[in-house]
């Protein structure tokens, strides 16, 4: 006979609820933060205060990021179903992927790459030649409005820095895969916010496949502040009508 699954999330009775091994009325409510009973939680380890400075700077970074395709759709949906706010986050979150904001997993294992090579310099270079040679998005660099830097990845590693609790390993993995960039393309390519994200959060144990949830919990603050000026300021019917003028009806011959 097959043994059931266990859970080591969660236990509720008539009289109360555990988080974990904590009583949540008494161990928790009042006692601790979000932050660090979320990253206890999800890691399973009560986060030291280097780690809870990392992820607040973090979810910080994450949290805003304007008129992106996650923040328009959670916008239109919320004007064609303003009765379900959640739904309308839930449509914004769906684009955390590989192209918008869920990105720091992508550049966590290239990091990973260089940090289980013999050679990481020679690793960073052939990384950099084949995303070169293939003409593929290099994840956890550029940006087509940050440049030649980007504010908040120079900010994310000088704070990674200043930790001498931290191992360094994943920020340096980072800026030698830079350097590398920087060589390979002839030109400099800026370190983008995911990818200073991805060296931060591997540098306190954050497993690769775990980053992009770090992304969806900021994100979701992001999208309901959003919901909240879409309620005062409604611009998903504009948003609607400019797209609808913009992209014009060609009709073809099927014949």
């Amino acid at each position: 006979m097959t043994q059931a699954p266990t859970t080591e999330l969660c236990a509720h009775s008539l009289t109360g609820m555990n988080y974990r091994d904590k009583d949540l009325v008494n161990d928790l409510i009042g006692e601790r933060t979000f932050t660090d009973v979320m990253f206890t939680q999800i890691i399973g380890r009560r986060p030291r205060p280097v780690d809870l400075r990392i992820v607040d700077a973090v979810l910080i970074t994450l949290m805003e990021h304007g008129l992106t395709p996650s923040a328009i759709a959670t916008r239109l949906i919320y004007m064609s179903a303003p009765e379900n706010l959640q739904g309308a986050v839930s449509a914004g979150i769906l684009a955390v992927g590989s192209q918008f904001v869920g990105t720091m997993e992508n550049c966590s294992e290239l990091l990973v790459q260089l940090l289980n090579s013999d050679d990481q310099e020679q690793a960073a270079l052939a990384l950099a030649r084949q995303y070169k040679t293939t003409k593929q998005h290099l994840p956890g660099f550029g940006h087509h409005l940050h440049k030649p830097d980007d504010p908040r990845s120079i900010k994310l590693i000088e704070l990674a820095q200043k930790e001498s609790e931290l191992s360094q390993k994943h920020v340096n993995a980072l800026l030698t895969l830079s350097k590398a960039v920087d060589e390979v393309y002839g030109k400099h390519i800026t370190i983008n916010a995911t990818g200073a994200v991805a060296a931060l959060l591997g540098e306190i144990g954050i497993p690769t496949e775990l980053m992009r949830g770090f992304a969806v919990i900021s994100r979701a603050a992001g999208l309901v502040s959003h919901i909240a000026e879409e309620q005062r300021i409604p611009s998903g019917r504009f948003i609607w009508e400019t797209i609808d003028h913009a992209v014009p009806y060609v009709k073809k011959n099927t014949d």
